[in-house]
């Protein structure tokens, strides 16, 4: 089971939950999606956890449609409850999606969008991440990454260092992902990595275009 990096949004008992990462990166990731996005279409984000990153680039991005997505019954819930609470013309109803599986219920968008999911799940839901998006995207289109990762020519932070050896503790099968292993996956599905953004936190953006 993927674990749930949130809390109750209010201290009870409601269908909305928090995971305070949100508040931390939200709007550095929204400046480097500013430059990346199309300026209009549909965005799927996949793996959209609580709901709240959605929310908050509806709003920041008011052209765009945000169509949200995830696996966990949990995590649609508070989708529904943060969408519904904003009243935000621009999200979708969130969709129920494992990136592993090939059926998505989705047949297009002009962007993807995956925060957080690729070391937080088995390989297989990389490698069915970019399947899936070679299937959605038109050439040109983005599929943008958001996580920590490792690089080989790059010396790993300290707390990388602690926080991957703790997932692949809790599942072997996570654990952060080289770029390289993860760019020759993207490669293989037929997107090219165009631009790495380094981010707060010893996190990065890296930017792959459909080919």
């Amino acid at each position: 089971m993927t674990p749930k990096p949130w809390l109750s949004a209010d201290g009870g008992s409601g269908e909305k939950r928090h995971a305070p990462a949100t508040l931390r990166n939200r709007d550095a990731i929204a400046a480097v999606l500013a430059d990346w996005l199309p300026a209009a279409g549909t965005v799927l984000e996949i793996a959209s956890g609580s709901g709240e990153h959605a929310v908050h680039f509806a709003a920041a991005f008011p052209a765009l449609t945000w169509q949200p997505s995830d696996p966990d019954p949990d995590a649609l819930a508070s989708i529904v409850a943060w969408s519904g609470e904003a009243a935000a013309a621009n999200i979708l109803l969130p969709l129920q999606l494992d990136a592993a599986t090939p059926d998505w219920p989705v047949a297009r968008a002009a962007a993807i969008l995956c925060i957080n999911m690729v070391h937080i799940s088995p390989w297989e839901a990389t490698l069915g991440l970019f399947a899936g998006a070679a299937r959605l995207l038109p050439p040109g289109a983005p599929l943008i990454l958001y996580g920590p990762y490792v690089e080989a020519d790059v010396p790993t932070a300290e707390s990388n260092r602690t926080f991957d050896a703790s997932l692949r503790a809790r599942n072997p099968a996570w654990g952060l992902r080289d770029t390289a292993v993860v760019a020759a996956a993207a490669e293989q599905a037929g997107f090219g990595l165009a631009a790495r953004c380094a981010m707060p936190a010893n996190n990065l953006m890296l930017l792959f275009r459909r080919r």
